[in-house]
């Protein structure tokens, strides 16, 4: 027989209603055992007490062991049963026999019903047997005579003990009241327990709830970026592998804080000195990422956030865009102003009537621009490094700033693993950083180096702007530092040291009145990719 599928509300349903019909039948058990074994207590405290008064009576002490005793002691013992509503009081010699029984034909008998032994030895009970009535309770007290020397006999005086059936029968309207009243009450609640459940389940079946969390488990890990989800208090809540891929560690870190994590360092540090609100810059596990923060909001409330780690691929595309694609159009906006600037000039000259002035500016414009090609393309063997130094060789014809190349300067091939792309952010930045420098100074130079040496790549930029304050320089290679005013400002030295850093370089400054130098040693042997 096939079993019926039944919806969680259903089961939730049933389940409590069970477990309240069973709890309620187990009390009412509980209470009419409870009530028969108060009943049997009180029955017993009251043949004991009957059987002692009988056992005081004079009549009985002297006729019990008496011939003909029986004649005596029958009457006053019917008279006392009757009086007090017991089933039995019987009364019986050392030699067991009946002096008194509520049937007649049992008077003069053996009372021998197994329980008597111990009250012919001057010892008062209580027992529960079947007697001739019935199960009952009865009370053996010993019979004492010439003022309790001497034990003459026994009385036993036997209360029959109500069944369950008419314990039940008495009390019958309460207890089933009762168990209905419990009964509505825990079906009520029942059904009200299962409809909350399901709503704060969304109205789903569990194995809805299964195959919507199987499908978000394997849309999560298949995302092509990290995802590391943190509470209030920085304790990982979800990371998926490619996160744990990046930061090399394990989904055993759920419920760890951050902090915990060496590869995470950089990631606690920037939470605990910034307000993430925009993309950052950082390096996890050696691996360059760029980082992404997002609120967790519950019910319009802030409860955590998800952070987005993307692989170096996303920050060489950034950082391309930002010391490559753009300073290519720069370079293209200078040119195409500096091309005007000189056909503007030739126009005058040549309307002054000066053709041969003309001509040699010509020669000498052409000549400059030529030799600066010439010589970043036979020098530098990467066109992505000589197309950056050519576009900050024309921004500094803009900006009044002259550029200066070292002309032992050389770029030849990097060993395999060096991506170019890390010179043009540590070159890139460099040059942009000395020519705002020197915007304005009575000398406005930048000279740039670039040298093989002893296994080692030297990068050199200096400029003779008024320098660096002692103040500035514990602060320039924070994030988000600068003296230029607020908006995307701070990154560009920070990027640098970061980069260095990750190729293994070192980093060095001198500054004065004179100027700045920036000094860039970066290692040609052992790269790190």
């Amino acid at each position: 027989m096939k079993i019926p599928h039944l919806k969680l509300g259903t089961k939730i349903a049933m389940l409590s209603f069970l477990l309240v019909l069973l709890s309620v039948f187990l009390a009412g058990v509980i209470i009419v055992n409870r009530i028969s074994d108060k009943m049997e207590q009180e029955i017993g405290y009251r043949a004991m007490a009957i059987a002692r008064t009988v056992a005081q009576l004079s009549e009985v002490q002297e006729n019990l062991s008496g011939f003909e005793g029986s004649k005596m002691i029958q009457p006053l013992a019917e008279r006392i049963r009757l009086a007090t509503g017991v089933e039995y009081i019987v009364i019986f010699d050392m030699e067991k026999i009946r002096y008194s029984h509520p049937y007649l034909d049992r008077i003069g008998t053996v009372f021998n019903d197994g329980d008597e032994e111990l009250s012919l030895q001057r010892k008062e009970y209580l027992s529960q047997a079947v007697g001739v009535v019935g199960p009952s309770i009865r009370a053996f007290v010993p019979v004492l005579a010439d003022e309790g020397t001497r034990q003459v006999g026994v009385v036993a005086v036997g209360i029959l003990v109500p069944t369950i059936r008419e314990i039940v029968g008495a009390i019958r309207v309460e207890l089933y009241s009762s168990i209905l009243i419990g009964l509505a009450l825990g079906g009520l609640g029942s059904f009200y327990l299962a409809s909350n459940i399901k709503k704060n389940m969304f109205s789903l079946e569990p194995s809805q709830i299964a195959r919507m969390l199987e499908e978000r488990v394997a849309i999560f890990q298949a995302m092509d970026d990290g995802v590391v989800a943190l509470d209030m208090e920085n304790r990982i809540t979800v990371i998926n592998e490619k996160a744990c891929r990046i930061a090399g560690t394990s989904e055993k870190a759920v419920g760890c804080p951050l902090q915990e994590f060496p590869a995470f360092t950089a990631l606690s540090d920037f939470l605990e000195t910034h307000d993430p609100a925009e993309s950052t810059e950082l390096i996890l596990n050696n691996t360059w990422v760029l980082v992404d923060f997002l609120p967790i909001r519950v019910k319009e409330q802030v409860v955590g956030r998800v952070v987005t780690l993307k692989e170096k691929t996303e920050v060489r595309k950034m950082a391309e865009e930002l010391t490559g694609v753009k300073t290519f159009i720069e370079a293209l906006r200078v040119q195409n102003h500096e091309s005007l600037n000189t056909l503007h000039t030739i126009a005058g000259l040549i309307q002054l009537d000066k053709a041969d002035q003309a001509m040699e500016y010509i020669y000498r414009v052409t000549e400059e621009q030529q030799e600066v090609t010439k010589f970043l393309s036979s020098k530098i063997m990467y066109p992505n490094v000589a197309g950056l130094l050519l576009g900050k060789y024309n921004r500094g014809k803009e900006l009044k700033v002259d550029v200066l190349f070292d002309p032992d300067s050389r770029l030849s091939e990097l060993p395999e693993g060096f991506d170019s792309n890390t010179l043009t952010i540590i070159l890139g930045n460099l040059l942009e950083n000395a020519m705002e420098a020197v915007v304005g100074s009575k000398i406005s130079e930048v000279h740039c180096r670039i040298k093989h040496e002893h296994h080692q790549l030297i990068l050199s930029v200096e400029d003779t702007g008024p320098g660096i304050s002692l103040a500035n320089q514990a602060q320039m290679y924070q994030w988000g530092f600068s003296t230029k005013g607020n908006g995307n400002r701070g990154i560009g030295l920070s990027l640098v040291k970061q980069t260095v850093d990750l190729l293994g370089g070192t980093i060095e400054m001198e500054t004065g009145k004179w100027g700045t130098r920036f000094g860039v040693r970066i290692p040609l042997s052992g790269i790190r990719s």
